[in-house]
Parts: C-alpha cells; sequence; structure tokens
C-alpha cells in the first residue's frame, strides 16, 4: 500500500499547469458571446458617428488661372529661294572655260561657261557655204526665166519652156530661204556655245566642271542654279487636313533652325496652295510663308521648325480642357443645389468651400487649356470635376483628360 501511494502522488506532482496564453484564450472561450455583443456595439457606435450623409463631401477640382492664350498650328518645311533659275544648254559639246563658281554673284548678261566651239564652227561654215550656192543658183534661174519670157513674148521659144524656166526660178528662191534658215539656226547654235547668265543673282549651285562633256540631244542637262534674291527666301510647309481650315493668308508665323537654337525669327503666310498632296493616305496642302533674309544668315535648304499662330490673347480666365470634361452635376451634386443648370451653360465652381454654379462660355482652345468667357469668376475659384469616391454606370461621363473640347489646335 505504501508503494502505490507514492507512485500516485509523483504523477500529480508532474503534472503541468496550464500556460498563461492558454488560460487567456480559455477565458475568451467561456466569455465569447459577451466579448461578440460588446464587438458589434463598438462598430455600430462608429458607423454612427461617421454618418457620411453628417460628413462634408470632398471635391476633385481643377484651379482657374489668369493668363495668355495662343492657338497655333505646327509644321515643319525647307528654307528656299522665292525664285530660283536652272541653268542649262541647248547645245552639245566639251566644256570649255568656266567664269562661275559656287556663292559668285552674277549679274544677266554675264558669261558663266563656253563650250568649245570648233564642231558648231564648222557647222556654221557649211551652212554658210549653201547658202551661197543657193544664192548662186537663183541668180542663174533668174536670168533664165527673163531670157525666157522676153524671147516667149516675141514667139521665139514656146509657152511650156518660158514656164519651165519660171518653175525653176521659183524653186531656188525657197532653196535661198532653206539655206539662210539652216545658216542662221547654226549661228545661233554656236551663239549657244557661250552660256550668260538670265538673270541678276548668286550662283548656289555648278554642277559642271571644265572638260566635261554635255549632251543636250534629249533634254536641256542642268549647269548651274541661280538664286535671284538671297535676301528674301520662303519656307515651304505641308499641313494637314484638319488645320488647313484655319490657316488664312498674311498670318503671322515665328520658326526656328537648327542653326541658331536659340533665336525665334519671324515669316508671314503668302500663300495657301489649292493643289492636295497624300502621303500615308494623309491628304497635307503647302502653306508658302515668306521671309526676311536681309542679315543672310538663313541659308537655302535649312529645315524650318514653323508656328503658324491662328489666334492669341491675353490676361484671360482658363482653364485645363479636362475641367469641361463634365457631362452631368448629378454624381455629385443635390438636385435642388444644379436647378436645371447643365455643364454646357454653367460651371461648378468651389468658392470658400462653398459650391456656386457660374453661367459661361468657351472662348478660344488650345491643346491644354481653354479660355472661359464669364463675368462672375473671382481669383481663387477652382471648377470641380467629380467628387471623392464618386462612381458611375455611363462610360461615356468618364473623364478622359487626354480629349481636349472642341478639337483645340496644337
Amino acid at each position: 500500500m505504501k508503494k502505490t501511494t507514492k507512485k500516485t502522488a509523483e504523477v500529480v506532482t508532474n503534472k503541468k499547469r496550464p500556460s498563461v496564453i492558454g488560460r487567456f484564450f480559455r477565458f475568451i472561450w467561456r466569455k465569447k458571446w459577451w466579448i461578440l455583443l460588446i464587438g458589434a456595439i463598438v462598430i455600430a457606435i462608429r458607423l454612427i458617428l461617421s454618418d457620411p450623409a453628417g460628413k462634408k463631401p470632398e471635391y476633385v477640382t481643377l484651379n482657374i488661372t489668369r493668363g495668355d492664350l495662343r492657338q497655333v498650328v505646327s509644321a515643319s518645311g525647307e528654307i528656299q529661294p522665292v525664285n530660283t533659275v536652272n541653268v542649262g544648254s541647248q547645245v552639245s559639246g566639251t566644256i570649255d572655260n568656266l567664269y562661275v563658281d559656287f556663292n559668285t554673284k552674277v549679274k544677266k548678261g554675264d558669261i558663266l561657261l563656253t563650250i568649245e566651239p570648233s564642231v558648231l564652227q564648222a557647222s556654221v561654215d557649211e551652212a554658210r557655204a549653201s547658202l551661197d550656192s543657193a544664192i548662186s543658183q537663183r541668180n542663174f534661174a533668174k536670168s533664165e526665166y527673163e531670157r525666157n519670157k522676153m524671147l516667149y513674148s516675141e514667139d521665139f521659144i514656146s509657152r511650156a519652156e518660158m514656164e519651165q524656166s519660171q518653175t525653176q526660178y521659183e524653186q531656188s528662191e525657197q532653196s535661198v530661204k532653206r539655206a539662210q534658215s539652216t545658216y542662221d539656226r547654226a549661228v545661233t547654235n554656236l551663239g549657244y556655245a557661250t552660256i550668260v547668265s538670265p538673270v541678276d543673282g548668286t550662283v548656289i549651285s555648278r554642277k559642271v566642271d571644265v572638260g566635261q562633256t554635255v549632251a543636250a540631244s534629249f533634254q536641256t542637262p542642268d549647269l548651274f542654279e541661280i538664286a535671284e534674291d538671297l535676301t528674301k527666301m520662303q519656307i515651304e510647309t505641308a499641313v494637314s487636313e484638319a488645320d488647313i481650315g484655319v490657316i488664312k493668308e498674311g498670318q503671322t508665323v515665328t520658326f526656328t533652325v537648327d542653326a541658331y537654337p536659340t533665336e525665334t525669327f519671324n515669316g508671314i503666310v503668302r500663300q495657301v496652295r489649292l493643289a492636295p498632296t497624300t502621303t500615308s493616305n494623309v491628304v497635307v496642302y503647302t502653306v508658302v510663308i515668306d521671309v526676311d533674309n536681309s542679315d543672310l544668315r538663313l541659308m537655302p535648304g535649312m529645315t524650318a521648325f514653323v508656328t503658324i499662330i491662328i489666334s492669341e490673347k491675353e490676361n484671360v480666365w482658363k482653364a485645363a480642357n479636362a475641367a469641361f470634361l463634365v457631362r452631368s452635376f448629378a454624381n455629385f451634386l443635390l438636385p435642388e443645389d444644379i436647378n436645371g443648370a447643365t455643364p454646357a451653360s454653367h460651371l461648378a465652381l468651389l468658392r470658400d468651400g462653398t459650391v456656386i454654379l457660374v453661367p459661361y462660355s468657351k472662348g478660344l482652345s488650345t491643346a491644354t487649356e481653354t479660355e472661359i468667357m464669364s463675368d462672375e469668376i473671382e481669383m481663387g475659384d477652382q471648377i470641380i470635376v467629380g467628387r471623392v469616391g464618386m462612381t458611375t454606370s455611363n462610360p461615356k461621363t468618364s473623364m478622359n483628360p487626354m480629349r481636349g473640347p472642341g478639337g483645340p489646335r496644337r
């Protein structure tokens, strides 16, 4: 009996007591319904205190600012002289002498080059000999005709003989005319061996050298390119059909060139050409811009990055284009506050924490901003475009800041 009692005491003594964490979870389990009830009461009180009906709504707004607006159309083009003359040759031959080079200033009638004239001179001599021969034959035929005419009047020869001599005389007259034309053409071609400048200007391109053969058999070869007046230049730009409707003659133009990146040059639209050009399914029209180049800094062939000023205004109310994408006030205003106003005629403004509706109309639009025309706007007003947490089921009313109203120009 003593041994059994000892073992039982050892078992009781070795049994571990539960930990603090274990006792806490046991308490939670025994009191779980009370805890759930207290939690539900706390959540209900929190919901009551945070009633959205009593909370002031937070609006999404865009600022209204005051400043300048300028509507422009951007394009690019190549600077070229207003009038450029290509000088060619009407005769073939080898270039004998060159009298001008690149950038040479020339006057009308100045000799540019000469073509070796021996072949052309030979043609002139041959034509002269043919002409002299035709004249001699004509003189003989004339004397024969006059003699036969006299003999026929005295009935010494028949009428047929007289008419035959008359025909020979008339044919010899035509031969003289043909020979004279051939001779004149040969002399003219010999004159073409000396190429002269047709205008006053500057040689901007020379395409031949001494000793080069010029072949003018099928088409006139270009020898020089002469710009009449480099102080007056023009830019031919390509404007797409989407923008050509606002381009008018006389509009102010500004442009830059890579040669002078920090400077801006001015020009004026001179012509809007009606002939369209289609490139990669894009229809473009050529706009010609006059440029003053009195300082001769602009050179032919430079690429000009053009900005055509369509319209500009100073010190006007304006806002980002995204402010005008609201389609309905019902998503963030109460019906009694709207009172029949629409986003097309009114702006919802936040002024000193108060929502007001003011009438307005749109003015000048650019790619990023639009003018607001209204007498009721004050400095510091903000346009309401939505409310924090606002949702809508109509995808057409979703705001797209990438889309501008009324198709603004660049």
